[in-house]
């Protein structure tokens, strides 16, 4: 993988006759450094319809300086992205090119713009002789290399924190920079107003529909997105990635199911399958991860005198055997043909999505009906649940009942930028039916896996001591939630929460 660092910076306006002002003081900064200039060569690629340009993702193979090579920046947030480097060679890196694979899928990577920059550098430090933050003035010169012919220059000032500074020292230093009369850059990078000044810039972001349509359409374009961004982050390994791109399969297909009336089925349920899939084979990987974490601490809760034969070790093996397996499979499903497939299949139906005739009516008229069927549906599969007596019927309906508090707490999520905080409530009270009824299927799954690595350790001649005692305690922890449940769900429905 990839070389990776968090960039943290503030871009400034700037012309060849600003002058920066006295930083000395600010925030901790007992000297500025200067360590003079150098000459930067930077060639950035992207597809021809800009499809990292769209996302603000940015691949350019840079030389000069003291990084020369490939680097890849992916957005976290205003004014922070990630960025991986690539050692300098020909051609875009395996490492970085899988990296975006589901935003370029199959498409060619050309070079778009060249900026030669002349950057003088300077070192803010604190009274230790420290890194607070490296000043750069970039005078730029950029030449469009696809989609048109056109050339800009301009000068710009970048504070970029050193490696984990606190972001609050931006902020002083912003006051004294803007005190001095500097002015926010309006791009949020190079190649972004290097795209805006020397040709065609990415498309613009769909103007906001008000209609039911509008709404749905919003929240699945939002979904695409994250599943798309997510991509890149499983592929890194992140923490909580794979969850992450999980939830918006989940999210979009359950939209697809209550917004019925508003998106055609018989367009939509052939997308929803997919979607179907790719959450299943994600899910091997995400419920390893989530069992091996649940175990992990159960055990660690657990006094050392109750830890009977090698129960770390165990539990460590099978977790490592697990991963492996699943990881492998979860890489293997984002480099193949049917994943791609599916990401042009999304884009496709949004680009063109089969509305019904409800999707031209007001969201106010069309999506609390949706929600009051989605509240209807878990109001049956709870009393079912509370219905049962305890045993692997009542297991079954609980699960059946959490998918459904699941579903109506989407829906309102989807509604919420719409109908607004009656929404947001009813979401956050189904979450929280959801979280009781998704404990007692973690303890379900968690004591399926221990009755296995019991009888893995007793045909080993270890004792199962532990393994039981284990499972005892999921077990009181279902029964737990089986008696939470009334509790919950009556505070969940109190005062008629589907009249939103």
């Amino acid at each position: 993988m990839a070389d990776a660092k968090r960039e943290i910076e503030r871009k400034y306006e700037a012309t060849p006759d600003t002058r920066l002002p006295d930083l000395t003081g600010v925030a901790g900064i007992a000297r500025v450094l200067d360590k003079g200039v150098a000459d930067l060569d930077a060639v950035y690629y992207d597809t021809g319809d800009l499809r990292l340009a769209r996302a603000s993702v940015t691949l350019r193979r840079r030389t000069g300086g003291d990084d020369a090579g490939w680097h890849l920046k992916l957005p976290v947030a205003p004014g922070v992205r990630d960025e991986l480097r690539a050692p300098l060679e020909d051609g875009v890196p395996r490492s970085l090119a899988g990296l975006v694979r589901a935003r370029t899928r199959g498409a060619a990577l050309l070079p778009l713009v060249r900026l030669r920059s002349r950057r003088d550098v300077s070192h803010l430090l604190d009274g230790d002789g420290a890194l607070l933050a490296e000043l750069s003035t970039d005078t730029v010169h950029a030449e469009r290399l696809t989609g048109g012919h056109g050339t800009a220059e301009w000068t710009e000032i970048e504070v970029e924190l050193a490696d984990g500074g606190d972001p609050a020292f931006l902020d002083a230093v912003h006051k004294r920079l803007r005190k001095a009369g500097l002015r926010p850059a309006g791009a949020a990078s190079k190649l972004a107003r290097a795209l805006a000044e020397t040709g065609r810039p990415p498309a613009a972001p769909p103007e906001p529909d008000t209609t039911a349509g509008g709404r749905v359409l919003a929240y699945l374009r939002e979904q695409a997105d994250a599943l798309v961004t997510s991509d890149a982050a499983v592929r890194r390994d992140l923490p909580d990635s794979v969850h992450t791109m999980r939830v918006a399969t989940r999210r979009m297909r359950s939209a697809f199911r209550t917004y019925r009336k508003v998106l055609d089925r018989t367009v939509t349920d052939s997308v929803a399958d997919e979607l179907a899939w790719l959450a299943g084979e994600l899910g091997a990987d995400r419920d390893q991860e989530v069992l091996t974490e649940r175990l992990t601490s159960r055990i660690d809760a657990l006094p050392v005198t109750l830890l009977l034969g090698p129960v770390r070790g165990r539990l460590r093996v099978w977790a490592g055997s697990g991963r492996a397996g699943s990881r492998g499979r979860t890489l293997s499903v984002l480099d193949g043909e049917r994943y791609v497939a599916l990401l042009n299949a999304l884009d496709a139906l949004l680009a063109d999505p089969p509305l019904r005739p409800a999707a031209a009516k007001e969201a106010d008229v069309v999506l609390p009906k949706a929600i009051a069927k989605e509240y209807g549906r878990l109001a049956a599969r709870v009393d079912r649940a509370l219905a049962l007596p305890a045993g692997h019927d009542r297991d079954l309906a609980m699960h059946s009942a959490r998918k459904a508090a699941k579903r109506a707490r989407y829906a309102a999520e989807a509604a919420a930028p719409a109908l607004g905080k009656p929404a947001k409530r009813f979401a956050k009270r189904m979450k929280a039916v959801q979280k009781v009824l998704g404990e007692h299927q973690d303890s379900v799954v968690a004591r399926d896996t221990l009755r296995q690595l019991a009888i893995q350790a007793h045909a080993a001649g270890e004792t199962a001591f532990t393994w039981g005692l284990l499972y005892g305690q999921e077990e009181a922890r279902a029964a737990r939630c089986e008696r939470e449940l009334p509790r919950v769900w009556e505070e969940a429905t109190r005062g008629k929460p589907w009249r939103l």
